[in-house]
């Protein structure tokens, strides 16, 4: 069964809060590539729209979105997710994992892209 830590923020507040995600909820997400958009009651958010922007798998490979399906990668990277180079010219083989989320993913980043729903209500700061 899945598990999740969703990790959601709300880029108008400039606020993340982290919800942790099981069964049918978690269902909700699987199969799905980044950049694609989804219900937000998976997280308590009804009546939000929340978009996939990144995540980790459980040894803490991040997601890209550059690559297809949900398997592990070794990219030769210059910057980006997953490598920040020290210095120019810098590269380094990185292992990656695409951007479907499967089973194998950890943790899930989304942003909230259109809400009815107050942010305050997911925090319990309301």
């Amino acid at each position: 069964m899945a598990e999740f830590k969703v990790v959601v923020s709300d880029p108008d507040a400039g606020r993340t809060t982290q919800v942790e995600v099981d069964g049918q909820n978690a269902n909700r997400f699987l199969g799905r590539e980044l950049g694609e958009e989804v219900d937000g009651g998976a997280v308590g958010l009804d009546g939000a729209t929340l978009e996939l922007a990144g995540g980790s798998d459980n040894a803490g490979r991040p997601l890209r979105a550059d690559v297809s399906g949900s398997a592990l990668k070794e990219l030769l990277l210059e910057g980006g997710v997953g490598f920040d180079p020290s210095r120019d010219g810098e590269r380094k083989r990185v292992t990656v994992r695409g951007r479907e989320i499967s089973e194998a993913v950890a943790q899930i980043n989304v942003k909230i892209v259109d809400s009815d729903a107050d942010f305050d209500d997911l925090t319990g700061d309301g």
